[in-house]
């Protein structure tokens, strides 16, 4: 079977806060043929285990690598790791996956009124600029 995974199932993978569901989800993951992972079921997980369970940025980086390894995993590679890029640095997951899935949709440019935003993606080598430049 192919699968699309919701966001419940990796939690549940991860913090094991219901053994019951979490060998389920296992096994239903294992089993696939191939799990799709979103980019926003991506950018949810990230903000479920940092605010909800309060894991490191360390313990969600490496979270979301072991699903990314998988082999049966499918997902929008280069998003997910312009978003660890940013996570590791100290900034948000979801805006290099969002930097990144524009350029792909043909955006040139990332743009935001997030100064910390433009300034790690612009140390990383992806175009951004900060929204008043447009002033």
């Amino acid at each position: 079977m192919k699968v699309t995974a919701d966001t419940n199932l990796l939690v549940r993978i991860v913090v094991r806060d219901d053994e019951a569901q979490a060998r389920t989800a296992l096994k239903l993951l294992a089993g696939a043929e191939a799990v799709a992972v979103s980019l926003p079921c991506f950018c949810e997980f990230v903000w479920v285990l940092d605010r909800i369970y309060r894991l490191s940025r360390d313990k969600i980086a490496m979270s979301v690598r072991m699903i990314m390894e998988r082999g049966n995993v499918t997902t929008d590679t280069a998003a997910v790791t312009a978003g660890l890029r940013i996570l590791d640095a100290g900034g948000d997951f979801a805006d290099g996956v969002i930097a990144a899935a524009g350029l792909s949709l043909g955006g040139e440019t990332f743009v935001s009124f997030d100064r910390k935003a433009v300034a790690r993606l612009s140390a990383m080598g992806m175009p951004a600029q900060h929204a008043s430049e447009f002033a």
